[in-house]
């Protein structure tokens, strides 16, 4: 389960209380994980992310390559200068929405295989 800040208890719920701890499970991407079929799955990341910490995608990938059933790509992508909204820096951007775009194409079988 993930952490949540006490200030946020107001706009999320208390996790400590019953009601809201399972509320709040029922949507949990880590806690929702069951061993089947996933399609290709690119999680990024940013170590300077101050509302996401680069921990908790990391958990998400673990628990789905050790869960998963199926042969198909699971990347995890973490930036080191990146924060919450990937990096900054125009060419910065360009080369990370290549990536994103080059393993779309990739999962969708339309990069070729190199000889």
């Amino acid at each position: 389960m993930f952490t949540l800040a006490s200030y946020l208890w107001q706009e999320w719920g208390d996790p400590r209380k019953e009601e809201f701890y399972f509320y709040m499970k029922s949507y949990s991407p880590v806690d929702n994980i069951t061993a089947q079929n996933y399609p290709a799955i690119l999680v990024t990341a940013g170590l300077n992310d101050t509302r996401v910490m680069y921990s908790e995608p990391a958990k998400f990938v673990a628990k789905l390559r050790d869960m998963k059933t199926d042969d198909n790509l699971l990347l995890f992508k973490c930036e080191l200068g990146a924060g919450h909204f990937s990096k900054s820096g125009r060419f910065e951007k360009l080369q990370e929405d290549a990536f994103i775009y080059t393993f779309i194409m990739k999962a969708l079988n339309m990069v070729p295989a190199l000889p």
